[in-house]
């Protein structure tokens, strides 16, 4: 992972989350960024137990603060886990957090005995952190149709697949594009700044509920602002807003989600594994996209796919590059990424039709393709001048009017095209159960494509249409 490009996204998600002072690890890793000076941990008795733990630990260390431990949350939530401080929050800079450091290791004795992990940092989720490519959409022209264009299955009301997407809300006018007559749900917070200009992220939500739309249309869509705060979301809340989202209207048949987060680990999160064991029991098929980190490392909630109890209940999925043929250079990839969709420049519904609106682009200086594959992937193509996260650049950053359609790239659009797919099998097979259902489509299906010299699953939706892969000259 490239530093600079890390540190990029690290200022962005930090200005959206001002009272909550973050750090990235482990040990500067750029691998995952977590909230400073707090640990979680499972509520009840496990809690006191960890928390008299870290304080006999730092009472014991003369250069370690004591008077600094103590809860920091509710006791007891939905979610089952509670947030311990350990530390001065504002102590050290965003590589450094030694209280957190020290925390976890002063209760790995506990764990062995236990068997199973009792404290954790508390990370950030987001739809695109560590990404490469930092990817901003680009106006689609106007003669141009969404890609996948709109299959031609009629809606039926009393048939129609249920689709929560957990993301970032609907803009104010998403109405107005029929393609989305079917969709409903929590409005976007603040769509411009005081500038007119679209934040980060923003109409993220919208794009997702097009494609799902496109390749689906006998769906009934439920968009959720969970992460409306420019995608990103502590693992401490991310539980509960999961919960929170299925309370609203019942648990979905598809639950598509472009959101997650690396650990360091191969167990999962504690945030979010109430909400796991709960998904297990339901009928409900979670859609999860692997991640833009470019690596093999777990990345969850998709990595649950690869473990033992979540194989039928959680898809994870990681894109495929412009013609479809291999993975995108940013994907995840891995064992534990179950099947690859087309991911990279498609084009859907962003910001609805009745208002066009300017976005600022943001350029990333993640450059994964110069060796990781001989094309131009999205984190080069197209160029654009500023740095968002540089406030000292005087190159003023490209603006530009989208008029409803745009491409955009990335595995968070790889998620929700798989989870079209499903719907789509089901609606044409009339097969009630989304297990079954994807059970039936990754076992019918014999397309293939490589990723870094595997074969590999690959679904392909039949309106989907392949652009040509920009090829790089000799020394690019």
């Amino acid at each position: 992972m490239a530093p600079q490009r890390f540190h990029e996204q690290f200022d962005q998600i930090q200005r959206s989350m001002p009272d909550v002072p973050l750090a990235m690890g482990p040990d500067d890793s750029a691998e995952f960024m977590y909230e400073k000076g707090v640990v979680l941990v499972r509520d009840g008795e496990e809690a006191q137990v960890v928390e008299d733990t870290v304080r006999a630990h730092f009472t014991a260390a003369p250069d370690l603060d004591q008077e600094q431990i103590r809860r920091a949350g509710p006791q007891t939530n939905r979610s089952g886990i509670t947030r311990i401080r350990v530390g001065d929050p504002g102590e050290g800079g965003r590589d450094t957090d030694r209280s957190v450091a020290h925390a976890l290791r002063s209760v790995r004795e506990h764990e062995s005995r236990a068997g199973h992990r009792m404290v954790a940092r508390n990370h950030v989720v987001h739809i695109a952190v560590n990404a490469c490519p930092g990817d901003e959409p680009v106006p689609a022209p106007l003669s141009e149709p969404p890609n996948p264009a709109a299959a031609d299955t009629p809606h039926d009301p009393d048939t129609a697949v249920g689709v929560l997407v957990v993301d970032t809300g609907l803009m104010h006018d998403y109405r107005s594009c029929g393609l989305l007559a079917h969709t409903d749900g929590d409005a976007q917070v603040q769509e411009c700044d005081d500038q007119g200009i679209l934040r980060q992220y923003v109409g993220h939500g919208t794009f997702i509920a097009g494609l799902v739309a496109a390749v689906a249309p006998n769906t009934d869509i439920t968009v959720r602002g969970s992460l409306n705060d420019a995608g990103a979301i502590l693992e401490s809340e991310f539980g509960e807003r999961l919960f929170e989202a299925v309370d609203a209207g019942g648990w979905p048949d598809v639950l598509s989600l472009s959101a997650g987060t690396s650990n360091g680990r191969t167990d999962g999160l504690l945030g979010v594994e109430n909400f796991m064991r709960e998904l297990r029991e339901q009928r409900t098929l979670l859609v999860a996209a692997a991640g833009n980190n470019a690596g093999a490392a777990p990345f969850w909630p998709a990595a649950y796919a690869g473990l033992p109890g979540w194989e039928d209940s959680v898809l994870s999925v990681g894109a495929l590059r412009s013609d479809g043929e291999s993975g995108a250079c940013f994907t995840n990839h891995g064992p534990w990424v179950k099947v690859y969709a087309p991911g990279e420049r498609l084009t859907s519904v962003l910001t609805g039709f009745d208002s066009p609106v300017p976005y600022v682009y943001q350029h990333s200086t993640y450059d994964a393709c110069r060796y990781a594959f001989s094309y131009g992937c999205t984190c080069r193509h197209p160029r654009h001048s500023g740095v968002l996260s540089d406030e000292g650049n005087a190159a003023k950053p490209d603006q530009v009017m989208f008029e409803g359609y745009a491409q955009w790239s990335g595995t968070s659009f790889a998620a929700p095209v798989t989870a079209g797919l499903v719907a789509a099998h089901m609606t044409a097979h009339k097969e009630t159960d989304p297990r079954a259902a994807r059970q039936q489509l990754l076992a019918s299906n014999a397309e293939s494509a490589e990723v870094r010299g595997a074969r590999v699953p690959a679904l392909r939706p039949p309106t989907w249409r392949p652009v040509p892969v920009v090829r790089l000259g000799p020394g690019l």
